[in-house]
């Protein structure tokens, strides 16, 4: 798979087959993924990877939590959205949410059924290997872009091997759970989480793709011949 391909089909993918992913694997994408850029060389991200039966340990843990704690949490430990949300933005997370729900038969007005799916995410989606991105927390904005594009990096790797990953920023939510699962010293804190896996490709949830605006919107080109 060449890199345009990597990038046309990678998707923030929602259910996962049990399937395993060799350790030798997940390692190289790791590896591999330190040739991403960042300022000053300073690769100031840091990754812990987990599966098997440290996942279902952490699933227990949160498991029994979900009917009364979403959807905050624990509370995030940084604030992921601006407040208040405006437009373009708001509109284009909101649709996004139609068309993920939509894809399950999952009404809007269904709080319920919606607080079911996004606890998925502390399932990892099913995913038979998780990983977990962390920071420095005297850093600056812009190593919390290096972490973006190195996690990035790891997603189209990831493609690379024929798995689909999902980056989960939700886990910010249960950052109290996580640092104390992950034994993360106290200079971290968690950045974002991923589920990685084999695509359920039969999931509906998986037969959707989210949209991007025409290249007018957002770019502006001067100078060329």
């Amino acid at each position: 798979m060449d890199v345009f391909e990597a990038v046309a089909s990678r998707f923030s993918c929602r259910a996962f087959l049990q399937t395993p992913v060799a350790e030798i694997t997940v390692r190289d994408i790791i590896e591999s993924a330190s040739r991403a850029p960042s300022a000053g060389n300073m690769q100031p991200w840091r990754v812990y990877a987990i599966a098997g039966s440290r996942i279902e340990e952490l699933k227990n843990l949160l498991t029994p939590r979900m009917a009364t704690e979403l959807p905050k949490g624990e509370g995030a430990e940084y604030t992921i959205y601006p407040e208040p949300l405006t437009e373009p933005y708001l509109g284009r997370r909101f649709q996004v949410g139609e068309l993920l729900y939509r894809a399950i038969d999952i009404a809007r007005q269904d709080k319920a059924g919606r607080y079911k799916q996004y606890a998925k995410n502390y399932e990892f989606f099913g995913a038979p290997v998780a990983l977990f991105f962390a920071r420095e927390r005297d850093h600056g904005p812009a190593q919390w872009a290096d972490i973006g594009g190195y996690l990035q990096t790891v997603a189209l790797l990831a493609r690379g091997h024929g798995l689909h990953t999902c980056p989960q920023q939700a886990w910010v939510s249960y950052h109290k759970t996580v640092r104390s699962f992950l034994k993360l010293p106290s200079n971290q804190m968690i950045y974002s989480g991923m589920a990685m896996g084999y695509e359920d490709s039969a999931a509906p949830i998986n037969s959707w793709r989210s949209p991007r605006e025409p290249l007018e919107a957002f770019a502006t080109f001067s100078g060329f011949d």
